[in-house]
């Protein structure tokens, strides 16, 4: 996860090397923690989306797969990327992409060779299943 408390650890916890009360801005070494999101984020090798309690998860590339794989059976905002724009105004934009609409048909194709049980278990306990919301990126 990004910052979030939750199931997963957090990549900002982590950074801080302790639990953070309130948001990680606040934090001595919110700057760090900052430059480490941003370079996470921006890595071709990790998706940024919500697939954990609707939570900032990070989802590495190998497990890409898996997902292809149970599409149908998360949230589609679950796992649409999260792209990040900062703005010269100092703001920022978020903006979503649809799983189909992003994930390669090389992602698509191994999919295809996972069982459910096996994408399931590779995505761990943490992934809610318990809402559909459309199939491939709806």
């Amino acid at each position: 996860m990004e910052s979030a408390r939750g199931a997963l650890p957090s990549l900002a916890a982590v950074l801080a090397q302790t639990p953070i009360l309130g948001s990680w801005w606040s934090h001595p070494d919110s700057y760090k923690i900052f430059e480490a999101i941003n370079r996470v984020r921006e890595s071709p090798d990790v998706l940024a989306c919500r697939l954990v309690a609707g939570k900032v998860t990070y989802v590495h590339r190998r497990l890409w797969p898996s997902v292809a794989r149970l599409a149908d059976q998360i949230a589609a905002d679950r796992i649409a990327a999260l792209r990040e724009e900062h703005l010269p105004s100092v703001a920022h934009r978020v903006t979503t992409i649809p799983f189909a609409k992003w994930a390669p048909a090389e992602i698509w194709e191994a999919a295809r060779e996972l069982t459910e049980e096996e994408a399931r278990y590779l995505l761990g306990p943490a992934v809610d299943f318990g809402t559909k919301v459309s199939r491939r990126g709806g």
